[in-house]
């Protein structure tokens, strides 16, 4: 039973941390890559005493003021005796400390770092995982429809199989069907898979298959999994991991080739890459007979005929290299590289897009840096795409005192800069056209009192979708958390945005009105005992656009979960209510799942939710997950929109998945 107990408490770790910094990510961003590395170092926990910079940047709670105190502290004051003497670092306040002791210990047992045939089979570590989902209701796109619908199954299906040896020798498998896509015939619409090496001598790193590149602030190069603003105000500052296999099931936002990250020189890494790949796009013949492109389709679905037809039609060859020097404070790097199409892209008739990428091929060029001076961490980049404009960032980290800390960033991105591997920090969906002014600032007076403020003012110089005039805006977040003992916290926020958009009023010109959203949320959670926990949230989402009234939408719901040490099974439910009058005032809220799955419900309506996850331990290393959710609608005689339009006020989904390791 100690391995069931182990389990839970891993999962339960992991769940708390994902709830606390998913904030502002799309419902269906893929956490695979986080939660794997998370798995990962609960198994086998990092050696504060031999741990890289690059193995705690991948802990995504920890700042990198926080990371970078942690080595100042080290040098100063030689190894850790205890985990507990991170509370001697300036910035590690109690809530860190309790999610970083998972993962961490002081002198761990070396593991083994030879690497042969024979220890390959005897001494790694398999995981094979098999989920299967299906929604209940028959969607509008599953009837025999004319033109367009859904040309395969309702069932989405996904297995990934990972081997671990050490440290030192991965690979990774994924295979994944969605909803609407063909089964027969190709059993799997999406395949990936990569092998890793690492620590080869001079080679740090190598991935041949599917890989992420990430490095600077995000502005230059950065694919995968990627934060932005949170009501942890240091996240703003990005924290680059540079070369890294890719494991998730977003079809997009990956490399597929080669890299390598390699020591050029003492303190100085080089990181070579290039990629292949096929990517889905809307193409159409211009005047002259050639195809052409305004955009490529990132959502990796191929259920529709246009959406088969556009299917891996634009060919992408990526090539270029990373060069990084760190040594103590100072980290300083530069990117180069050149992505080349199949076909030309060509500006749209929309004059918002008159600033787009035009051509077959674009030449990107960055550099980036981050210094630490005394409780003060400095972080930039500025980047180029030839042919366009300039963009750059800059911002600062600082330990005010031992309980505050702030944070200060300006960005810039100007109409026509230009690149396809984009993440940077922006209001926006890119980082273009743009121009922002960013404040944070977080202050733990106590152990029971934890504050969160910031503001963030920006500026759209040219026009946007939906906006035909230059605009700006500001967001603002305000968040206390009390936790005056182990089993009970209570959490207030206040979050408000103002925007600017076109006017829905029927005017020869249209004008910009104002767009007004606040949210205010009060959650409280409780540990009952060893085997149950209880979380209340009472969430309220006011939308005003211009003179219309003001839409008022609120949720509250109640979760139960049980998770008894030395169970076999364990499991949490909820029951909610939501009333909200259109899309404009939906609430979103975390919802958890089965294991590496990721959910961000949307409530918009009128209604009710439920959900029951359970988990049950077959065998020592034999797992299942079972998950039932249901949406009930009031006053409604359809669900959804256009081919996923389902007839009823039900909709319901269910969920299996099968873990093994051995």
């Amino acid at each position: 039973m100690a391995n069931a107990q182990e389990s839970n408490e891993t999962e339960i770790d992991i769940r708390d941390i994902l709830e606390s910094v998913t904030e502002n990510l799309p419902d269906d961003y893929d956490m695979t890559e986080l939660v794997d590395v998370l798995m990962r170092y609960r198994k086998h926990p990092i050696d504060l005493n031999h741990v890289t910079p690059e193995e705690l940047k991948s802990l995504v709670f920890l700042s990198p003021l926080q990371i970078s105190n942690f080595f100042s502290y080290v040098k100063e004051n030689g190894q850790l005796l205890d985990p507990l003497e991170l509370q001697g670092i300036d910035g590690f306040d109690v809530r860190t400390i309790e999610n970083l002791l998972p993962f961490v210990a002081v002198n761990v047992q070396p593991e083994y770092q030879q690497l042969n045939f024979r220890n390959i089979f005897k001494l790694g570590e398999n995981d094979l995982m098999m989920r299967f989902a299906e929604s209940l209701e028959k969607q509008k796109g599953f009837t025999d429809l004319p033109g367009n619908r859904y040309l395969g199954t309702p069932e989405k299906f996904q297995t990934r199989y990972r081997y671990n040896y050490s440290t030192i020798l991965s690979v990774g498998v994924t295979l994944d069907k969605d909803a609407g896509e063909k089964f027969f015939n190709k059993p799997f619409d999406f395949y990936s898979g990569n092998v890793a090496l690492f620590k080869l001598g001079r080679i740090k790193k190598l991935v041949v298959g599917d890989y992420t590149l990430q490095f600077g602030q995000g502005l230059t190069l950065w694919s995968g999994f990627s934060f932005g603003k949170g009501p942890d105000v240091t996240s703003v500052a990005k924290k680059d991991l540079g070369l890294r296999p890719y494991n998730s099931t977003n079809e997009y936002s990956f490399f597929r080739g080669a890299s390598a990250t390699i020591t050029l020189l003492k303190n100085v890494d080089i990181t070579p890459f290039i990629s292949f790949r096929n990517l889905d796009a809307s193409q159409k013949t211009d005047k002259d007979g050639n195809l052409v492109q305004s955009t490529i389709n990132q959502t990796g679905l191929h259920r529709t005929p246009s959406e088969i037809k556009n299917k891996s039609v634009l060919s992408q060859q990526l090539y270029g290299t990373a060069i990084q020097y760190a040594q103590n404070e100072l980290s300083i790097g530069a990117i180069a590289y050149q992505s080349n199409y199949g076909n030309s892209f060509v500006v749209q008739t929309a004059a918002y897009d008159r600033y787009s990428f035009t051509g077959k091929s674009l030449t990107n060029f960055g550099l980036f840096y981050n210094y630490t001076y005394k409780n003060m961490y400095l972080y930039g980049e500025g980047a180029k795409g030839l042919g366009g404009g300039f963009a750059y960032i800059n911002g600062v980290l600082v330990s005010l005192s031992k309980a505050v800390s702030a944070a200060l960033t300006y960005r810039d991105y100007a109409k026509d800069y230009h690149s396809f591997f984009n993440q940077a920090v922006a209001e926006s969906t890119e980082a273009v056209n743009e121009k922002g002014l960013y404040l944070g600032l977080n202050v733990n007076p106590s152990k029971r009192w934890a504050f969160s403020f910031y503001g963030d003012y920006f500026r759209f110089p040219w026009l946007k979708y939906r906006v035909d005039e230059p605009s700006k805006g500001y967001e603002l977040l305000a968040q206390a958390v009390y936790t005056p003992s182990k089993t009970f916290k209570v959490l207030a926020r206040f979050k408000a945005e103002q925007k600017q958009q076109n006017t829905d009023l029927d005017v020869p010109v249209k004008f910009l009105d104002q767009v007004k959203r606040a949210g205010y949320r009060l959650e409280v959670n409780w540990l009952l005992n060893k085997n149950w926990s209880l979380q209340n949230r009472a969430e309220v989402s006011q939308y005003k656009k211009g003179a219309a009234n003001k839409e008022f939408g609120y949720l509250i719901y109640q979760d139960i979960d049980y998770s008894p040490m030395f169970s076999r099974i364990t499991g949490n439910i909820r029951f909610a209510y939501f009333n909200t009058p259109s899309y404009n005032s939906r609430i979103y809220a975390y919802e958890d799942d089965v294991l590496y799955s990721f959910s961000f419900g949307m409530y918009s309506g009128k209604g009710y939710r439920t959900y029951l996850n359970l988990k049950y331990n077959l065998a020592k290393k034999l797992n299942i997950w079972m998950r039932y959710g249901l949406f009930i609608y009031k006053d409604v005689e359809t669900v959804g929109t256009y081919l996923d339009e389902i007839k009823g006020n039900k909709k319901s989904e269910v969920k299996l998945q099968l873990r093994y390791q051995f």
